[in-house]
């Protein structure tokens, strides 16, 4: 276990990929995109430790965090993220954790499909966007997710928490989630028919992970998607679209602050919000899906590794 908890982390799993990335580089220096790639992953490095500084200073300064009103959020809801996450240890648990600490690589190899597969629009737009924009909702929301909250018992938390905000030591990095705003990326970039298969297995996946390793809430899913869909708008050079998307997460940001119980006490009302923010997402895919150009599946493995190459 200690060595799948080293291969999979994150900063292990940065150094690895910006070591085989440079390599790659190397190999063809005329192509003046491979640095690019390389640029990008030094970036990511550089900003992990920069968001860890930040979002430590943010927990020290505001030590108080809003777990408890996240937990009855999903109460109203009428599914907490712990009944979703009990079925899903043991030896579920394992291959869950490492679809959650692979989203890097899956970052990397959408780089590459994109790329060689002619792909409209670049896709590290994308990703800037949210590593840009996601700490300022962390930080206009502090929450550091179930297994912080509860501890040991985050499985079977006590029902009886006040929806209030709780002096809690960590750093905010539940909502929204991150790992299925990116997830989505993946999804309305993917090229063809492999490659959406892929990608949707992998939000899936991905949802399902944040929930069995107690880093999210149930309800940090939905302005997740919201999320996602502005930075992948943000990418296609689609402003008003990835305006609206990104007032949407922002809304869910300030109504779960300011207005979480008046949302607590109208379960209908904070239904229906999901229920719309989720049509909106499934729209978007619908359209993006459609209005790629017809192109060969660029997602076959011959041409990934001839892109390695």
């Amino acid at each position: 276990m200690r060595l799948i908890a080293l291969l999979v982390n994150p900063a292990f799993i940065g150094t690895v990929a910006l070591f085989l990335a440079a390599m790659w580089m190397l190999r063809d220096p005329k192509d003046k995109t491979r640095p690019l790639l390389v640029f990008a992953l030094v970036l990511n490095l550089f900003y992990g430790f920069l968001l860890t500084v930040f979002m430590q200073r943010e927990g020290s300064l505001f030590p108080w965090k809003f777990d408890y009103v996240l937990f009855h959020m999903d109460a109203a809801l009428g599914l907490h993220a712990a009944a979703i996450a009990r079925p899903l240890q043991g030896a579920l648990r394992i291959p869950l954790y490492i679809v959650y600490q692979a989203m890097v690589p899956m970052m990397i190899v959408w780089f590459l499909v994109t790329r060689y597969g002619k792909h409209r629009s670049s896709i590290i737009p994308a990703y800037a966007a949210e590593l840009a924009v996601g700490p300022l909702l962390y930080a206009l929301l502090p929450a550091c997710g179930p297994v912080y909250a509860f501890g040991a018992q985050w499985l079977h938390p006590p029902a009886a928490t006040p929806a209030i905000a709780i002096r809690l030591t960590g750093m905010p990095n539940a909502f929204p989630s991150l790992h299925i705003a990116t997830a989505l990326v993946l999804v309305l970039f993917a090229p063809r028919k492999l490659w959406r298969a892929v990608a949707l297995a992998f939000l899936f996946l991905t949802g399902l992970a944040t929930l069995s390793t107690g880093e999210h809430y149930l309800i940090d899913l939905v302005p997740g998607l919201a999320f996602g869909a502005f930075a992948a708008d943000v990418a296609l050079a689609r402003y008003r679209q990835a305006a609206g998307f990104l007032a949407a997460a922002c809304s869910w940001t300030l109504a779960v602050r300011f207005a979480a119980p008046w949302l607590l006490g109208q379960p209908l009302v904070l239904r229906g919000a999901v229920a719309l923010t989720l049509l909106f997402v499934v729209v978007a895919v619908v359209q993006e899906w459609r209005v790629q150009p017809q192109m060969q599946d660029a997602g076959s493995p011959i041409e990934v590794q001839a892109a390695l190459s």
